[in-house]
């Protein structure tokens, strides 16, 4: 399981960098252009997207008052990016300092955003995040596209195993 799981926060850095890079190319002001889609432009599913990986990786570090960025327009699409890629390494150091699979399997304990209490397991956690990235890049890709980008790049599972 940890290897498993190593090799998807690999590859959640990996899809986020090459979506994070085309979407750094973009016209100015093109970022903030609503577009139909969960969230209304890039800016705010990108701080959504990220935020949702940082909250998640507080509380993997067990900080008892995990911090939302999502709703911040104000903050830097630039430095956004840069702050979602370092979160997405710090997830890959988390994994890999994971004793053995009986680590990932502990039970974390946690209040979501409304105050409510869960209990999950580490490993639950972890494919819940790279899973609803990969869910929101794909929302990106088609605000991309209909922002009229044309260097999109791929981002499955098996372009970046092919890559190694």
């Amino acid at each position: 399981m940890k290897e498993l799981l190593l090799q998807y926060a690999q590859y959640n850095k990996w899809a986020n960098k090459l979506i994070i890079d085309a979407m750094l190319k973009l016209k100015e002001g093109d970022v903030d252009k609503e577009i139909n889609s969960s969230f209304p432009s890039l800016r705010r599913t990108v701080l959504h997207t990220w935020s949702a990986e940082s909250v998640w990786l507080q509380r993997l570090q067990l900080a008892e008052h995990p911090v939302w960025h999502g709703d911040d327009t104000s903050l830097l699409f630039e430095d956004v990016c840069k702050t979602w890629q370092v979160d997405s390494e710090t997830l890959i150091q988390f994994v890999a300092q994971q004793y053995d699979d009986r680590a990932l399997a502990l039970v974390l304990q946690f209040y979501d955003r409304q105050k409510n209490a869960h209990k999950t397991p580490v490993y639950q956690v972890l494919h819940h995040v790279f899973n609803h990235s990969t869910y929101h890049r794909g929302q990106l890709v088609t605000m991309l596209r209909q922002l009229g980008a044309t260097d999109i790049p791929g981002t499955d599972f098996i372009g970046f195993v092919r890559k190694k």
